[in-house]
């Protein structure tokens, strides 16, 4: 079971130390873990956010548990040099086209969250997102219109295939943990979007055992904030999907509790090939203070047992670890807590 541990910057070395101290106390049979650069760090040994040797490491990996890039003393490099383009190129070369980011509220952190305490109660949820198609990706530019003006444009598209296969892993997903989906789309205005849902309504065919309804982003983007129990998996596009995480993320409390896993087509001999990380930024303010909170991407690590080796069990309990620390007051700074990042982690070990 080879795991690539890509750290990267601030924050990131920190929490990634703490997840593999996790990964290792399972004792696991057969367990390879290798460290790699990336970001700023890599771009500071070698002169490139994402060197080839890293790229090379992370193509025969089974999986990559992902740290966070963000280095302020790149901020005036060339865009392709700054440590972002590391998580996007990984995304690109590695063909990562689903982002699966659950969204939940821990029993007794309901206050925590902007949202009614009865409300956030309810609100646990995976959400499904297209990652390299949609707007985002389709053609652009600047051009002077019949009347003079300037006028921007973005060309929004969908291929049969791409709705197809994120389809797939969306429905795979909900039957997996006997959950109803829920298709997120704009099919009353976009043509992009009656083919998202015609589609969905064709996959949904192959999964008998799923309730499938549809909704429109709007309406969807209310409900998260008025009745988000009514969710269990969500399926959108990349641009729908960008706005509807960060929502369901706010409505959490603490982007210190939310893991993410990006998936794509390749399979290992394990499972899905798949990349895990934490959805917070590399936080250089505390970075080497021992303040972080590493349980957004110790979650990660479960997600990664879940998705790319079939660990179910061993996910289980790392998240049930997790659930328990919070629920003894084991709470870092972002919590309001006073716990630092080895004593969060310490806590989860001991609770596995």
């Amino acid at each position: 079971m080879k795991i690539a541990v890509l750290p990267g910057d601030g924050i990131g070395p920190e929490v990634t130390a703490e997840a593999v101290a996790v990964l290792e106390a399972l004792g696991l049979p057969g367990l390879v873990l290798f460290t790699g650069d990336v970001g700023g760090a890599a771009y500071h040994r070698h002169a490139h956010p994402l060197p080839e040797e890293t790229l090379d490491m992370a193509r025969t990996a089974d999986a990559i548990l992902f740290g966070a890039v963000g280095d302020p003393t790149c901020d005036a490099l060339e865009r392709h040099l700054r440590p972002e383009q590391a998580i996007l190129g990984l995304r690109k070369h590695l063909g990562l086209f689903a982002n699966l980011r659950p969204a939940r509220v821990f029993a007794g952190l309901e206050h925590l969250s902007p949202l009614r305490a009865d409300i956030a109660a309810g609100l646990d949820m995976l959400i499904v997102r297209e990652l390299t198609g949609d707007v985002y990706f389709g053609a652009k530019g600047q051009r002077t219109n019949d009347a003079g003006e300037r006028e921007g444009w973005d060309a929004m598209s969908y291929a049969d295939s791409e709705v197809r296969r994120i389809a797939h892993i969306a429905f795979r997903a909900a039957e997996a943990a006997g959950l109803p989906l829920t298709s997120v789309d704009k099919a009353n205005v976009l043509e992009t979007s009656q083919l998202w849902r015609d589609v969905v309504v064709e996959v949904a065919a192959e999964y008998p055992g799923v309730t499938l309804d549809h909704m429109y982003i709007d309406n969807a983007a209310m409900q998260v904030v008025s009745h988000p129990d009514r969710f269990g998996v969500v399926l959108t596009g990349n641009l729908f999907g960008d706005i509807l995480s960060d929502l369901a993320s706010a409505a959490v409390g603490s982007i210190g509790l939310l893991p993410s896993a990006s998936l794509g087509e390749r399979q290992t001999q394990f499972g899905t090939f798949g990349l895990y990380e934490p959805i917070h930024g590399s936080a250089p303010d505390i970075a080497g203070q021992g303040k972080a909170n590493p349980m957004a991407t110790i979650m990660s690590a479960a997600m990664m047992l879940r998705h790319s080796f079939g660990l179910e069990a061993e996910a289980v309990r790392i998240e049930t670890a997790v659930s328990r620390a919070l629920a003894d007051g084991i709470l870092g700074g972002d919590l309001g807590g006073s716990h630092g990042t080895a004593a969060i982690g310490a806590a989860v070990r001991e609770r596995l």
